[in-house]
């Protein structure tokens, strides 16, 4: 729904989402020098094992692909003036659907934005990560998962005509902690295009999809309204109604796997559950009663899932600086 202009086409869509405690981080050292861009730029990607070199700013610009494309593009925007070694590593599982390479975007954003001085909004960097992975991925993209890393808490993201905005769900962090199960079912075997499926179809006139994303952002509306009076009851009920509608755009939206982890933990006292991200595998968030977490775990886990644990992160992106670092993890 975030992806422009679908959320134009349904007036008064929203997302609701969380930030949650698997980090991303981004660490940078800087070389001494005289701050005139010719120091060389080393890119380190600890949790994919991959890194890249160049000798300066503009070399990494006339380059015309990248082993970090990602890390690389937002070098690019910045363009620092002095050399520099960037590191990053990320908790989140490859093609979670949790939102990992927003956050480490985000990270990197922050990081980057200390050391040029550059003096950007926490919504300027969001903009700036947003585009940066449309770039590497080819396809059109949101901005929803990049509110949690940057913000931190529970947000409703508005999504209306000249922008996006954020306000903040009023519902009881501490419960919503005690209640949320989150397992990663496996990495999608084509991460990212279902929603671009969804998309194209959507932009294409096809009056299924049009329907089905019209009653998502209706609960979505409901759901916002629910989390702020802590019903937990109707949550689950909605959250139930959301899947059962997205799961209609696209068969390649849920797996054996993810039906599986599902109707098990339902049985086993869960209230709702639904794939994150565009699905195909990745994550599967469950709502729970807090008295049923060990019965839920335990089915999840016999069915194929592997429980993150996880809490709600309440800050948001944070910045620290050493005497010969920058350093910044949401």
């Amino acid at each position: 729904m975030d992806i422009w202009p679908l959320y134009l086409f349904h007036p008064g869509a929203l997302t609701v989402n969380c930030a949650i405690t698997r980090y991303a981080s981004c660490v940078i050292e800087t070389q001494s020098g005289r701050g005139d861009g010719r120091g060389s730029i080393r890119l380190v990607s600890r949790d994919t094992k991959r890194e890249e070199s160049f000798p300066s700013v503009a070399a990494l610009e006339r380059a015309r692909s990248y082993r970090l494309p990602l890390l690389a593009h937002l070098v690019r925007f910045f363009h620092p003036r002095v050399g520099l070694t960037l590191t990053t590593d990320s908790q989140a599982p490859a093609g979670a659907g949790i939102g990992g390479s927003s956050a480490m975007a985000v990270a990197i954003c922050a990081a980057l934005d200390r050391l040029t001085g550059a003096a950007l909004r926490l919504e300027d960097w969001i903009h700036i990560s947003r585009d940066a992975e449309a770039i590497v991925i080819r396809v059109p993209t949101g901005t929803q998962d990049h509110y949690p890393p940057a913000f931190g808490g529970a947000s409703a993201i508005h999504l209306e005509p000249g922008g996006e905005r954020r306000e903040e769900v009023g519902c009881d962090l501490d419960e919503l902690e005690r209640r949320l199960v989150l397992c990663y079912t496996g990495k999608p075997r084509q991460h990212g295009i279902n929603n671009w499926e969804v998309f194209a179809r959507h932009i294409r006139g096809d009056k299924r999809v049009f329907r089905n994303l019209a009653r998502i952002a209706d609960v979505a509306r409901r759901l916002f309204t629910a989390l702020n009076r802590n019903d937990w009851k109707e949550t689950g009920r909605l959250i139930r109604e959301e899947w059962a509608f997205r799961r209609r755009n696209l068969p390649t939206i849920s797996t054996p796997v993810v039906d599986r982890v599902i109707a098990a933990a339902r049985r086993q006292g869960a209230l709702a559950g639904k794939v994150c991200g565009a699905g195909g595998g990745g994550c599967v968030a469950l709502l729970i009663d807090p008295a049923a977490r060990a019965r839920v775990e335990a089915a999840v886990t016999a069915n194929g899932g592997e429980i993150l644990p996880h809490g709600i992160d309440r800050e948001g992106v944070r910045i620290r600086v050493a005497a010969k670092r920058r350093f910044a993890q949401p």
